[in-house]
């Protein structure tokens, strides 16, 4: 054997060594963990960082190199969401996917909106038209009396993006029974419908400055129920006359109050026909756990805290006090 031919033997081992060390390395920074697998469900959730992600990714082993991923994400944002992955994926195809649209998204309902509102925000998460946003709210949560409107429970919600309107209500039904299942038999032994229960509920929600103010101003509603008198509840006005330039529950004016509505509280004793909003479990264990109290009046001052008055004439003082 000839030296150069030596040389050359010597050459093309190196380089076949060279070879296949770098395939090993490539395969263990981007290579698939499995060669076959079942595509699986990968949360991503509303706070995770991109560390939180990728240790994620890491510890289920859909990846296998932490470093090989981040080079293969570069500097794209991942977004919060579920996401169909699998083992037998590369890291460049996780990647992919990680940084394309979700097919579940997350879904975030406030307390004490009413389900126009709620159909808002699934319009805009769900790329709804207007259509769909219309049966939402005009067909899918008008199936049932008693459903009409506060059942759809505040909260943080997972949601495919192909789940009809009329699933996504019974979701909210959903998670409204099983928030609601333990305090049904406490309403019942204390003699109050659970309908009777959400409407008080619901007003209780939209009046209170804060969870804190929730079982007085329970109390001064009952107050006023058990005595008969007109409610004068301003988010029932505001109820009635629906959505202005300001939004759902802009300021009322003096005249709002003549809207003759059966929801006017101004106009009409006792509780409105349904709801007036989707509370929260705060609104309605005040409703249960009220303050007893002597008062017959409220207001919230300009920083948001509560004053209550036992007469009328108290309550002009309180308004010339902390309103004017």
């Amino acid at each position: 054997m000839t030296k150069k031919l030596k040389i050359a033997i010597t050459a093309v081992v190196i380089v076949l060594i060279l070879i296949i060390g770098g395939l090993i390395e490539y395969n263990s920074l981007f290579g698939a963990p499995q060669k076959q697998a079942k595509t699986e469900r990968f949360i991503v959730s509303l706070n995770s960082t991109e560390n939180d992600v990728i240790q994620n990714l890491l510890e289920q082993g859909f990846i296998k190199s932490e470093l090989g991923f981040r080079y293969a994400l570069g500097k794209t944002k991942i977004q919060p969401g579920g996401y169909k992955i699998a083992k037998n994926m590369n890291a460049w195809k996780i990647a992919e996917v990680i940084v394309s649209k979700p097919y579940m998204k997350w879904v975030v309902i406030p307390e004490g909106l009413r389900k126009e509102e709620i159909g808002e925000i699934l319009a805009q998460e769900l790329d709804w038209n207007e259509e769909q946003k219309d049966d939402w709210t005009n067909k899918y949560t008008a199936m049932q009396y008693d459903y009409f409107e506060g059942v759809y429970f505040p909260d943080t919600y997972l949601i495919p993006k192909d789940e009809t309107g009329l699933q996504i209500s019974q979701r909210f039904i959903d998670k409204f029974n099983e928030k609601f299942a333990t305090y049904a038999d406490k309403f019942i032994k204390a003699n109050i419908k659970w309908t009777t229960a959400l409407k008080i509920a619901s007003l209780v929600q939209r009046e209170a400055g804060g969870k804190n103010d929730m079982p007085l101003i329970a109390g001064i509603l009952w107050n006023r129920l058990l005595k008969g008198m007109k409610l004068e509840v301003d988010a029932t006005v505001q109820y009635a006359r629906g959505k202005t330039e300001s939004g759902w529950w802009s300021a009322i004016k003096p005249a709002d109050k003549e809207i003759d509505s059966l929801y006017n509280t101004y106009l009409y004793k006792g509780l409105p026909p349904h709801p007036i909003a989707n509370p929260g479990i705060n609104a309605i264990d005040a409703v249960l756990n009220s303050t007893e109290t002597e008062c017959l009046y409220y207001l919230h001052d300009k920083n948001r805290q509560i004053h209550c008055a036992k007469t009328y004439e108290e309550h002009l003082k309180n308004i010339k006090q902390f309103l004017q």
